[in-house]
């Protein structure tokens, strides 16, 4: 019976160690950014995309909801790398209700979804064209896990002391 105890203990530790979420991205063109979807809108209409960055504002409509987000690179998890240089500002559209409280400004988000259209929007005082994209999958990234994605688990000998 105790053969069985060490491979499950490692089966929860494995498990615990998890990157993220997992996202389909049959039929994801992962060439296309925001600003390529903006400049090249002809050719990148309808294309599915993977795209993610930082909240910057939501506005829930009648019957779905538009998060303004200002888009960076993903790392191997699909998170969003805020301290890579920006890849443009896009528009996320989701049918329903999307909770303000929980899809702050600030929060990082990840989104599959097809490039739909264009909408012309001010950033400041200059004028800003935003791709929008209907969101097919939507992950909201928990605060508590950094901003690094890095993982939080750590091994090593020895005293750690935190202040």
């Amino acid at each position: 019976m105790r053969l069985y105890v060490l491979p499950a203990l490692l089966l929860l530790l494995l498990a615990g160690c998890a990157s993220g979420p997992t996202f389909d991205t049959t039929g994801v063109d992962r060439s296309v950014t925001p600003r390529a979807a903006v400049a090249e809108f002809d050719t990148q209409r309808g294309k599915s995309v993977l795209w993610g960055g930082v909240i910057l504002d939501i506005h829930n409509l009648a019957d779905s909801t538009r998060l303004e987000v200002l888009g960076y690179p993903l790392d191997s998890s699909n998170r969003p790398q805020r301290d890579a240089d920006p890849l443009g500002r896009f528009v996320i559209e989701r049918s329903g209700f999307l909770e303000p409280a929980s899809y702050s400004q600030g929060r990082l988000v990840t989104v599959v979804g097809k490039v739909a259209e264009t909408e012309s929007g001010k950033v400041g005082g200059s004028d800003y064209t935003y791709p929008v994209i209907e969101a097919r999958r939507l992950h909201l990234w928990d605060k508590s896990s950094g901003r690094s994605g890095r993982s939080n688990v750590h091994f090593g000998i020895g005293v750690g002391i935190g202040l």
